[in-house]
């Protein structure tokens, strides 16, 4: 059987079955089926799940809205990971349930880090120059 790899080397059905559990937990966390009080005063997206390549294993990384007590956040849902897990588990059509890895969803602080490097002074004058020097024809002629 052929491994088809997406631009990351993560197979399509890794992504598939990512986006699936995904979809999933989102839906739980949106309709309030988890009985817990700090999700429920909370909304809690959940922005990316990494399935390991047996299926076993899920990395869900999430984002409570404003960014606002994110380490309860992160503690609710690691208190209520065997429902989430179950719930998972009854809805996606897999040989095993996949054990569930709560994490704080980090890449929107990182972009915006970069963007406010990019912004800096120094660095936009730089970039200017390297666009100027590409523009300009080579020397050589």
């Amino acid at each position: 059987m052929k491994h088809n790899d997406s631009g990351e080397g993560r197979s399509v059905r890794l992504l598939r079955v990512g986006e699936q559990v995904r979809h999933i937990l989102s839906d739980v966390l949106m309709r309030g089926d988890v009985h817990d009080e700090v999700l429920a005063s909370h909304s809690v997206s959940v922005t990316e799940v990494r399935m390991s390549p047996d299926l076993k294993h899920a990395t869900v990384f999430v984002k409570p809205l404003l960014a606002r007590d994110e380490a309860a956040v992160l503690k609710a849902l690691r208190t209520n990971t065997a429902y989430l897990q179950r719930e998972v588990a009854r809805r996606v059509n897999l040989k095993f349930a996949a054990k569930l890895k709560f994490l704080a969803d980090e890449s929107f602080e990182e972009g915006s880090h970069i963007d406010a490097l990019l912004r800096r002074p120094d660095v936009a004058r730089d970039l200017d120059a390297d666009d100027a020097a590409a523009g300009e024809p080579d020397a050589r002629g």
